[in-house]
């Protein structure tokens, strides 16, 4: 498993802070513990009501929220706290206990459509992966406990995940009206029970970890990492909420041709795919002009 990192986000209370991780370390559960006594089941939650300006600690599956007395400003000490918390963690460290009484958050799922009639957005309250991951049959799934699970259903043809949600592509044997109302209460029920939905120590998970991605950029030429970073600000947003994803796969300078991977509602659309190709093409000619002179999208 890679190595845990923090980062450092704010909130719109000043005394809570949010100790943000690249990997989970609760089964999709909340705990929320108001002192060191409570945190008898959380090793993690007892170092931090160490610390005297530690209020109340609240893990969730790939956070850490601390609120603090007024005695000192987060700006004093985040960075420390942050250090710490990695530390703990890289060392093996446990966060919770198996006995802790979790937090009861209920879980919701409603659906969104997509631009493509063959894929439905499951959106869930709770966050389900940290990066994206496509599996288009049930071999491809044994990452995916979750993944592996949908595939039982007969007309389940591809599963995307993205942050808090899945993304289902179905056969044409069946109609979203007549089975989406039982998908959704099946991933409702598997992330209430807990339930793995990506093995963290999967190799196909492993190299999409922070440390694997951020290696591979370095790796690549200027105009490469020029048009990552457009993709990541401008299109992948966009791409996301409607269900799907999009990834660099290459830029070819004598040419001057971007190959992209489409995922989730954007694969398999000819219609979406088109425009999709299209709009890319149009804003890196802009933004990259003279480097960039067609894009070809591939379905992932």
């Amino acid at each position: 498993m890679s190595d845990f990192k923090v980062s450092i986000q704010e909130t719109s209370n000043p005394t809570i802070i949010k100790f943000e991780l690249n990997q989970f370390i609760t089964k999709h559960q909340s705990f929320e513990f108001n002192n060191i006594d409570e945190a008898k089941d959380s090793p993690l939650a007892q170092q931090l009501f160490y610390l005297p300006f530690v209020k109340k600690v609240y893990i969730s599956s790939n956070f850490i929220a601390i609120e603090r007395y007024n005695i000192v400003e987060w700006n004093d000490v985040k960075t420390e706290v942050a250090e710490q918390i990695e530390s703990y963690l890289n060392d093996g460290g446990i966060a919770v206990s198996d006995t802790a009484v979790t937090k009861k958050v209920a879980v919701t799922v409603y659906t969104e459509s997509t631009p493509n009639p063959s894929v439905l957005k499951f959106v869930s309250n709770k966050k389900l992966v940290t990066s994206s991951y496509e599996f288009t049959s049930i071999e491809t799934a044994k990452p995916s406990p979750m993944a592996t699970a949908l595939f039982h259903f007969p007309f389940v043809k591809s599963v995307f995940f993205d942050e808090n949600y899945v993304s289902i592509t179905k056969y044409d044997i069946a109609e979203w009206n007549d089975i989406s109302f039982e998908l959704r209460e099946f991933i409702k029920n598997y992330i209430e029970d807990a339930k793995e939905i990506v093995s963290p120590n999967a190799p196909e998970v492993v190299e999409k970890s922070v440390e694997k991605v951020e290696a591979h950029f370095e790796t690549l030429d200027d105009t490469s990492k020029q048009i990552v970073n457009i993709l990541e600000e401008y299109i992948k947003p966009a791409v996301a909420s409607d269900g799907g994803n999009i990834q660099f796969e290459s830029y070819d300078e004598t040419t001057k041709t971007v190959k992209v991977i489409l995922q989730g509602a954007c694969s398999g659309c000819p219609s979406s795919t088109f425009t999709l190709k299209n709009g890319i093409e149009n804003m890196l000619k802009e933004m990259l002009a003279g480097k960039v002179e067609s894009v070809v999208a591939l379905n992932g």
